[in-house]
């Protein structure tokens, strides 16, 4: 999508602090963190939220989690939160689907 943030970063068109790349997925610092740690996964593949999860691109998802949980240990976290919004009502302001990872305080519940 030409016009996607995300995809313009997964591109290297925009520049990010990367944590982790592969062929399926980019990991990188959010610019506004909402806790001690916060990085961002999402998938190279522009899917515009988890609306748009289908059978024939689920399996990027779920390597969106490998990488969540590999990170997490990497980084020395065994609590954290993961959080996807999906539409704009829930909060998403970005429409590439796309993982926030948030660990290094106590979360509360409910979150907002």
């Amino acid at each position: 999508m030409g016009d996607c943030i995300f995809c313009k970063i997964a591109a290297k068109e925009i520049p990010s602090k990367a944590l982790y790349e592969d062929g399926q997925v980019y990991a990188f610092y959010d610019l506004d963190p909402q806790a001690p740690t916060h990085f961002l996964v999402i998938p190279k593949q522009h899917i515009a939220s988890a609306l748009e999860v289908t059978a024939e691109n689920s399996a990027v998802v779920g390597h969106c989690y490998e990488v969540i949980a590999a990170l997490a240990k990497q980084l020395g976290f065994d609590s954290y939160r993961v959080v996807t919004n999906c539409g704009e009502s829930a909060g998403q302001s970005v429409f590439h689907l796309h993982f926030h990872v948030l660990a290094g305080r106590d979360m509360t519940w409910p979150p907002g």
